[in-house]
């Protein structure tokens, strides 16, 4: 009991109730321009440049969409309920030190997609220059340093960068397609419905689907600032729709600009495309990109600090400090960088597999997180537990790593890569299925697991070590 009670509230993690504000609809413009940038452009290029005709890319992306950003906004309404961020969370399903796992998957998501911004950031800003007169090289460098001073300066004024980008790009959007529907011919054999191809079309349909999931990782980063009586509801329908509506139309410009323009090259795609509008237009489009993805690869970064402290607070216990913010901001910068600078010669190839391996990492987490959350142990949870490396949670949870373990095997005959192809994969043609293997397996291992579990002793357990910590309100 009394190591319990050293641990304090205000830790690297929790936020009091006295420090939560914000309004609920302010998730809309974080996660509307987080959507906002070329990588997003680049995941719905996929599926043409794989061959597919625009309806039916047009189709996956929909579904795709539609599929990941309903887990991701799920996920979402778990901030406000607890406080803390999404990793942390992990912890009752996982336990104190088996959470260590999300945390490296969530570290490769982070790093991964970092690197990936990098590279893309280097591609149009050559663009926009109209040649070499960087080197990419020190491109990458300087736009990982803008990403970085942003991560640097806080929750409250990436908020407000991200609002005020949100409004700018729906400008912008909204000014392209209007006149795009007018001005830009579509080529006829892109448009024909009867033109279905199913490899190209699971490839994307996924790749949509895993580009939302990833998400997951930090929705509740944000949104556990929001006050504690802010509903399961009004959270997760103002998420998805900024999640899903960004995704949606920025991923189809990609569609578009891949089937209407010969450039391999996604920024020389997207900037030939948006000049058919009008001369210039390009530019504007592709700057508006530019600035997306400074700010999204700021949140990756400081969801990566998050990350990165949660994991020393395994190791020995943190407090919030400029210190170990900096330090921490500093090696995901460092990781990232150089992952890009090895990354930026095979861009689009390394970016399918960076999210068909995201997907295969993710589904299994996401379907044991929420499962847990809304059915096992229904929103009750100890906050102060969660610190405790011997608390009610454990140090290791076999029911968690179990049903992730089972959940992740479950899934390897249905992979579909170009490093690796799994047996049912390639009696299907190379259709991956993967994630609608994982989801129901890891689900009801998990379910099965947590029937020996004895919930009421535990929910007494935590009320009674969170009886000093705060009021929680009436969700």
């Amino acid at each position: 009991m009394a190591q319990r009670l050293m641990i304090e509230t205000r830790s690297i993690d929790y936020v009091p109730l006295a420090e939560r504000h914000g309004k609920v609809r302010d998730l809309w413009p974080v996660w509307f321009s987080g959507e906002a940038n070329l990588a997003t452009l680049a995941v719905g290029v996929i599926g043409v440049a794989m061959g597919l005709s625009m309806v039916w890319t047009t189709i996956a992306v929909l579904g795709g969409c539609a599929l990941g950003t309903f887990f991701m906004a799920f996920h979402s309404t778990q901030g406000p309920q607890l406080g803390l961020p999404q990793l942390i969370q992990s912890r009752p399903q996982f336990g104190y030190l088996g959470a260590l796992l999300v945390w490296v998957v969530a570290l490769v998501a982070y790093i991964g997609y970092n690197a990936f911004n990098c590279v893309l950031a280097a591609q149009a800003t050559r663009q926009l220059l109209g040649g070499s007169r960087f080197a990419d090289g020190t491109i990458i460098f300087w736009f990982s340093v803008a990403a970085l001073a942003m991560a640097a300066v806080g929750y409250d004024w990436i908020h407000r960068v991200q609002r005020l980008f949100a409004y700018f790009m729906l400008l912008l959007l909204g000014v392209f397609t209007i006149a795009a529907l007018w001005l830009i011919p579509m080529p006829a054999g892109l448009m024909r419905l009867g033109d279905f191809k199913s490899i190209p079309f699971m490839v994307q349909f996924f790749a949509a689907a895993a580009y939302q999931l990833s998400w997951s990782i930090y929705v509740s980063d944000y949104s556990r600032y929001l006050p504690a009586n802010v509903g399961v509801a009004a959270s997760f329908w103002w998420t998805y729709l900024g999640a899903f509506i960004g995704g949606v139309w920025m991923m189809l410009i990609g569609t578009l600009a891949a089937a209407v323009s010969p450039h391999p090259d996604v920024a020389a795609a997207v900037q030939a495309t948006a000049d058919l509008v009008t001369p210039g237009f390009g530019f504007v489009l592709l700057a508006g990109g530019i600035l997306g993805l400074v700010s999204i690869t700021g949140l990756n970064f400081y969801g990566a600090s998050l990350t990165l402290l949660s994991v020393a607070d395994c190791v020995r216990p943190q407090k919030s400090g400029i210190k170990g913010r900096i330090l921490t901001l500093l090696l995901a910068f460092a990781v990232s960088l150089g992952l890009a600078l090895i990354s930026s010669r095979d861009f689009a190839n390394r970016f399918e597999d960076l999210l068909s391996v995201l997907l295969y990492l993710f589904t299994p987490w996401t379907a044991i997180n929420l499962v847990d959350f809304y059915w096992v142990r229904k929103c009750r949870y100890s906050v102060r537990e969660i610190f405790n490396p011997h608390g009610i949670y454990g140090r290791w949870s076999w029911r968690g790593l179990l049903a992730y373990a089972l959940g992740f095997a479950a899934m390897v005959p249905f992979f579909s890569t170009r490093l690796y192809r799994g047996p049912v994969a390639e009696a299907l043609g190379g259709a991956d299925l993967a994630m609608l293997v994982g989801l129901p397996v890891s689900s009801i291992v998990y379910l099965i697991a947590c029937r020996s579990l004895d919930r009421e002793k535990e929910w007494a357990a935590a009320d009674r070590a969170d009886r000093d910590l705060e009021p929680q309100a009436t969700r």
